[in-house]
């Protein structure tokens, strides 16, 4: 009898298998009933590209110990384990590509990292192929993620901080004018003035809400005269969207030359190496930042300081890279849980572009069209020798 019921089932997989053969509604037959790959598995892979060794290693383990403090505190999704599976980059380009050669082909299901922009350059042209969504922590490079709908990053990108630098100043302070102070030769100060200038414009309503904008070369060491051009505009709060040893020097000159501005910068101030340097001569500066644990922005960030002073102890402040971590293997699972599988890349994707308001220790996280957050942003200022949270800045906005 046993025999026989063996061979009713081959026969009818057979015929199965003849009369769905070379028609489209075979490769679903097969996918369903037929494939292994079509079965969740008991455990869930997350890889971890990060550079663990190597010049970049400080900065990868800072996101691997917020990586693995969430997965401690939420080691599920979908009711199954959640398994890290680690791939140290080694801070190395060649070997970024062999080990995200690996990640793919260990079938995880999302990717987080890596630190250094390149190196998630080199990792996603292979994580797309393989529609793998994957999250950068702290890669600022638009680059990552305009490149690949499959990528995404958890820290904003550094022309934001101008769009939340003049929201605040507007809506906080009431500022109707300012001027821009910036190397001409720095992309980077190009772009966050660009995006301060537009979103002062846009909320004061005035077209020609920039008094002044004052460059200077990099060989410059003398700001008097253009300091001067500055308060002749009549503005008292500046952008300045400098180096920060060109940023301490201007202050330091204005504060000879007794002019009284409100300086803004970003979160390249918020050092040890710009407090010290900088010393009186930086009081009052105004800087956005990612993250303050001064400022329980969400029910998850206390959830986190928590943890996090527990596991360090309860003096230790977590740096900003931790907490970017926490948040961006949060996003992993509430994707993965959203999409209800863990194996189909694309609808994985497709939960992270939807993210809207996402509530994670260093902020509200929603994705623009990019990949890209729009996200909290801390307002700090220099108070006696150190950085005081002031504001946070909400992503309200457009």
């Amino acid at each position: 009898m046993h025999k026989v019921q063996k061979h009713i089932t081959a026969i009818v997989i057979l015929i199965c298998t003849t009369l769905l053969s070379g028609c489209a509604t075979f490769d679903n037959f097969k996918s369903t009933f037929l494939s292994a790959d079509a079965k969740e598995k008991d455990t869930i892979k997350i890889g971890v590209f990060e550079p663990l060794s190597g010049s970049e290693k400080e900065h990868g383990e800072l996101e691997l110990q917020g990586i693995e403090l969430a997965h401690e505190m939420f080691p599920k999704v979908l009711g199954k384990d959640v398994e890290l599976v680690y791939a140290d980059n080694k801070s190395d380009v060649d070997v970024a590509a062999s080990v995200a050669k690996d990640l793919v082909e260990k079938k995880v299901s999302v990717v987080l990292g890596s630190h250094s922009s390149i190196l998630s350059l080199v990792g996603g042209e292979y994580f797309t192929e393989a529609k793998i969504p994957a999250i950068t922590i702290t890669s600022a490079n638009p680059l990552v993620t305009s490149s690949s709908e499959y990528y995404f990053r958890t820290c904003f990108v550094d022309s934001f901080q101008g769009t939340a630098l003049a929201k605040y100043i507007v809506e906080q302070q009431g500022a109707s004018k300012a001027a821009i102070f910036k190397d001409r030769d720095d992309d980077y100060a190009a772009a966050v003035s660009q995006t301060f200038t537009d979103k002062f414009i846009q909320l004061t309503g005035d077209e020609k809400a920039i008094a002044k904008v004052v460059e200077y070369t990099k060989n410059e060491k003398d700001f008097e005269n253009k300091l001067k051009m500055i308060r002749d505009s009549g503005v008292n709060t500046v952008l300045l969207a400098s180096k920060n040893a060109d940023a301490i020097r201007i202050m330091e000159q204005a504060k000879d030359l007794k002019m009284q501005f409100m300086f803004l910068g970003t979160d390249k101030w918020g050092t040890e190496g710009f407090l010290e340097e900088g010393g009186t001569a930086v009081e009052g500066a105004v800087f956005s930042a990612v993250y303050n644990p001064q400022a329980v922005i969400t029910e998850i960030t206390d959830v986190f300081l928590k943890a996090y002073g527990e596991k360090y102890g309860n003096n230790a402040a977590p740096p900003s890279e931790v907490a970017l971590g926490f948040d961006t293997y949060l996003l992993a699972i509430n994707a993965i849980e959203k999409s209800g599988t863990a194996i189909n890349g694309e609808a994985i994707k497709d939960k992270l572009a939807a993210t809207k308001n996402f509530s994670g220790a260093s902020g509200k996280i929603t994705f623009d069209q990019n990949g890209d957050p729009i996200k909290s942003v801390v307002i700090q200022t220099i108070t006696n020798g150190e950085f005081v949270h002031i504001y946070t800045v909400e992503p309200t906005w457009k």
